[in-house]
């Protein structure tokens, strides 16, 4: 029986009936034999040695035997999770804790670089995910001398806490009656302007934590995405450490040299079935599958489907289809699949020529720090073909951090001066970075391609290089229709840099070369399901309004798609409305023949598409908003209709949301103030929702 160890499976029983087997007298066993003679023995010396025969067989395989005793092993007791960030401080005299509540891997990045100033001011810091730690012992922060609490903590979609900080938010809500009144403590946040609840999550620790006592000891940062993350996170830190100088009496000790977190470790004779080859935490985990499937353990789901959904134009917008069976991975329409994404081969083995090494060396990168949770920046042993191609991040531009380390291995002096200049938050090496580095799109091939004094050895470069993350995508199919397949709808990106150089989109490209064979192998994608809050209502019978130009149509498909299942369950369905927007109506009208379908048949009552460049004025998905505004109106106002919008959030989300106070201002005889109010009503009933992107 699978997972059963069977060795020693005797019953008491059984073993029970053999000892009375062998005990019977002779009488017993033979009864059944013929009567002998008056005179005869009973038994011949054949049936003696028969009897010792059968009785010496049922005694040896009815008998238990004993095994050989073991010899005794001496095993280091299983570790167990150090669960208590206050006695690992103690441990390892540690007096700043950063916290970070990460997404995308931002947050981790900026706690990891302010525990490491801790250093430079004479203190020692420890970068921390708030998931791993018990975090009521914030309390006791105050038993270590001179302590500190600092939180990095970005904002995922409409306001919620990014998955590894979900737990701590929690408790932010539930403990009302915690006493932080000894915890100094300060807050940078990472969101982006263009949502509507931007830099909700930090805001909402920054206030939560003053409101149970605890002492703000510098303002909260802000840090703007859709503007210059970088340059804000640069210009808090550099007002942050004179403020915590101040309020510990200490002094910065100048010392701003290069400070290592690991050491390479070079693997000559290694077994090669323990080197990780891209697998995120387990290993061989790619080639043992089990479930759950998560962010740390994906399913590997196999590409059924791979097509070009534009006839025509210069861009390629495409249709994936993701096999999930036998997974046990369920999904609702509105949830996001996450794919891991590789980096381009081309660019990885130009960083390899460029820096003149050997990338099938297989190594490990070693924490000085021995108590650190975090072992190694990324799944090691490993080659540096693996990392630089599954786990780091090679083409984003690098952050400034990243140009001051690497600063040291340029042996041109002025190429020295410019990555330090670029590093400083003085206003001309801020606009030095903006313009060489992130208006032209420089990644960091770009920068050793444009810099050929600067040379740093692979090593330290891994260290710095932040880790390549997830991509995730609206869901453009019904489980209800689709229970074992994922569709995803992506536009391909490329684009020419301020340099002349293509630059290309890392996932959307590495999707589009997932052809449903390759070479006689079935292509796979590793993936697994973040749940959203765009959720179709819960009453079929609430209309919807669906506003998606572009990709954008996703979810929107998967939602189409449901309520066309709900009607052939004979389910009574409201009015539901599409606003979906392209440039051309014969080059990217995407979805067309499936669109068209829904509306013959009812299931879309309203189809309305935008061709916003097929005539000399722009037409947008906003402009036919305000073409049918009574509509619009009498379903949102009288009907309580559901509104969802998918897509851009720096432009299309905003220009919606305009118009939508203009209708109210119209024909709900309201004021600007009171219209916006009105929209804000609708989202925190769940009746105005977004799944944008900037």
């Amino acid at each position: 029986m699978p997972g059963v160890n069977t060795d020693y499976v005797f019953s008491h029983d059984t073993i029970d009936v053999s000892l009375n087997v062998a005990d019977m007298d002779a009488d017993t066993i033979t009864h059944t034999e013929a009567p002998v003679e008056e005179g005869e023995p009973y038994f011949t010396s054949l049936d003696l040695f028969l009897f010792s025969l059968i009785v010496g067989i049922i005694i040896y395989y009815f008998m238990p035997r004993k095994e050989p005793e073991p010899l005794p092993e001496f095993k280091k007791p299983p570790a167990t999770r150090e669960t208590s960030f206050i006695e690992k401080m103690k441990k390892t005299g540690k007096n700043i804790i950063v916290f970070y509540g990460s997404q995308t891997g931002t947050a981790e990045e900026f706690a990891n670089r302010l525990s490491k100033d801790a250093q430079r001011y004479g203190m020692k810091g420890m970068a921390a995910d708030p998931e791993e730690y018990d975090m009521g012992e914030l309390s006791r922060l105050s038993e270590i001398e001179n302590s500190l609490a600092i939180f990095c903590m970005a904002t995922y979609g409409e306001g919620d806490p990014t998955d590894n900080a979900q737990d701590f938010y929690d408790w932010l809500q539930e403990n009302d009656d915690e006493d932080l009144s000894k915890l100094n403590y300060t807050v940078f946040a990472l969101g982006n302007k263009t949502y509507e609840h931007y830099n909700a999550m930090g805001k909402y620790v920054d206030k939560r934590l003053a409101e149970l006592g605890a002492t703000r000891i510098f303002d909260l940062g802000l840090g703007d995405d859709d503007g210059n993350l970088e340059e804000d996170f640069v210009s808090w830190r550099e007002q942050f450490w004179p403020a915590v100088c101040e309020h510990f009496g200490v002094e910065a000790s100048g010392d701003e040299s290069s400070i290592r977190q690991y050491e390479l470790q070079e693997h000559t004779d290694i077994n090669m079935n323990k080197v990780f080859t891209g697998e995120f935490s387990r290993l061989k985990s790619f080639e043992i599958q089990k479930p759950p499937f998560d962010s740390k353990n994906p399913f590997l789901a196999p590409v059924t489907v791979n097509r070009k959904l534009n006839k025509a134009g210069d861009r390629h917008l495409m249709h994936l289809e993701l096999d999930i069976t036998g997974s046990k991975i369920r999904y609702e329409s509105g949830d996001h699949v996450a794919v891991f994404p590789t980096n381009d081969s081309a660019l990885v083995n130009k960083l390899g020529q460029i820096l003149g090494v050997d990338l099938d060396v297989v190594i490990s990168l070693n924490n000085l720090d021995e108590e650190s949770n975090k072992k190694h920046p990324f799944p090691c042993p490993t080659s540096y073909r693996t990392a630089l191609t599954h786990y780091l991040d090679i083409t984003h531009p690098p952050r400034t951090n990243v140009l001051y380390e690497l600063a040291q291995y340029a042996s041109d002096p002025k190429h020295q001066e410019t990555l330090r200049k670029m590093a400083s938050s003085s206003p001309e090496g801020k606009a030095l970075y903006q313009n060489w580095v992130l208006d032209a799109c420089r990644n960091i091939l770009a920068i050793l391609e444009d810099m050929p004094s600067l040379r740093p050895p692979i090593d330290h470069l891994c260290e710095l290089l932040p880790r390549l993350q997830a991509r995730y995508y609206s869901i453009a199919s019904s489980s209800k229709v689709h229970p074992n397949s994922i569709h995803i709808c992506a536009v391909v990106v490329e684009y020419t840099t301020k340099t002349g150089r293509l630059n290309k989109g890392v996932a959307t490209n590495w999707l589009k070369n997932k052809l449903v064979t390759d070479n006689g192998h079935k292509s796979t994608v590793p993936m697994y399901i973040r749940k959203s809050q765009f959720r179709l209502p819960f009453k079929a019978t609430s209309p919807v309004i669906m506003i998606g130009p572009g990709t954008g149509i996703a979810p929107f498909m998967g939602f189409i798609q449901e309520r066309g299942w709900l009607k052939e369950q004979g389910k009574e369905v409201g009015e539901t409305v599409l606003y979906f927007g392209c440039r051309h109506k014969n080059e990217d009208y995407i979805y067309q023949e499936e669109l068209e379908e829904a509306e013959k048949n009812n299931v879309l009552t309203q189809l309305n598409v935008a061709f916003s460049r097929d005539q000399e004025h722009k037409i947008y998905v906003q402009h036919l908003l305000k073409n049918n505004k009574e509509n619009i109106w009498k379903l949102v106002h009288s009907e309580n209709a559901h509104i969802y919008i998918c897509g851009d959030a720096r432009n299309m989300a905003k220009d919606v949301q305009t118009a939508l106070h203009e209708i109210a201002e119209e024909l709900g005889g309201m004021t600007r103030t009171q219209a916006t109010d009105y929209i804000k009503k609708l989202m925190t009933k769940g009746r105005y929702s977004q799944d944008v992107w900037s």
